[in-house]
């Protein structure tokens, strides 16, 4: 039996009953909990993938409405650029696929913010293509399983999608469901810090584990600290043009944080990247305004 068989068996067994995986599921909702699910925790991820595919079932659905619709969506799942992607890869399918989500690796890739996971993501797991995908919980499972090493590179290289490829059944369906069951091993059994290891299907066979060797002290990459820095005043200024009825003084803004020079960076950068837009003296979310009243910072 090949480690995808060992794989797969666990998966038909052990898999989380998530939405996006049930077999109604559009190509369209495989694509938003990909974008979703990235950086963002699958409980965080659920609640929401739910409220945005009842809103917009569909690319055209999404496309007819304003960018800043999308960003209001979003709520507070974080890095909120993501909600302007999927909102731009609407339009694109709507002008260059007639609203679908295309089947084609090539085409998905050039959709926008449409990276080399998230493509093969949704080609895998839509359309039941073979193709490697690798994240973090499959380049863990990979480096620790076939290459005996307690953890993977910090990102992924096309050797990592190589080493994937080879472990895939030739069937195409079948890869597809390889690819899912190495991702899930990874995300709730292979873990980075406290592996279970007794309840992997590799147990007897990895290659790490056999050599007895204990994981790094620490964690594998630094986390990230959030309290006090740009991303959280960022989403402090977010939050009260979310909820606004209208453009918001400079003035409402300047009550989320204190520190003059950090706020005016973060509501800065937020023009810079285009979800917030300068109306006069006040602001409004992208897509909020008349084209004609945008004003520079």
């Amino acid at each position: 039996m090949t480690l995808a068989d060992e794989a797969i068996n666990w998966y038909d067994t052990n898999a989380r009953d998530l939405p996006w995986r049930q077999p109604e599921t559009t190509p369209w909702g495989v694509l938003v909990s990909e974008v979703m699910l990235q950086q963002t925790p699958v409980v965080r991820v659920e609640p929401a993938w739910r409220s945005w595919m009842t809103r917009w079932p569909t690319p055209a659905a999404l496309a007819a409405d304003p960018q800043s619709e999308a960003i209001r969506m979003w709520g507070r799942l974080g890095y909120p650029r993501r909600a302007m992607r999927l909102h731009a890869c609407a339009i694109a399918m709507v002008e260059r696929h007639d609203g679908r989500v295309p089947d084609d690796l090539d085409q998905l890739l050039a959709l926008p913010g449409v990276g080399t996971y998230t493509g093969r993501a949704v080609a895998t797991f839509a359309y039941g293509q073979r193709h490697p995908v690798v994240d973090t919980n499959v380049r863990r499972v990979v480096s620790r399983v076939v290459e005996g090493k307690p953890d993977a590179g910090p990102a992924t290289t096309a050797a990592d999608l190589v080493a994937m490829e080879e472990l895939l059944p030739p069937d195409a369906p079948r890869a597809a469901r390889a690819s899912i069951a190495f991702m899930e091993l990874g995300a709730i059994v292979c873990t980075a810090r406290s592996p279970k290891c007794v309840d992997c299907p590799f147990h007897h066979v990895c290659a790490w584990r056999l050599t007895g060797e204990p994981l790094p002290a620490g964690p594998s990459r630094k986390p990230q600290r959030y309290a006090g820095t740009d991303r959280q005043v960022r989403g402090l200024l977010l939050e009260v043009l979310r909820h606004a009825t209208g453009p918001v003084p400079r003035q409402r803004l300047d009550l989320v944080w204190t520190d003059e020079v950090q706020r005016a960076r973060a509501l800065s950068g937020l023009v810079e990247d285009g979800l917030v837009q300068p109306l006069g003296t006040d602001f409004i979310l992208t897509g909020d305004a008349p084209r004609g009243d945008i004003q520079t910072l």
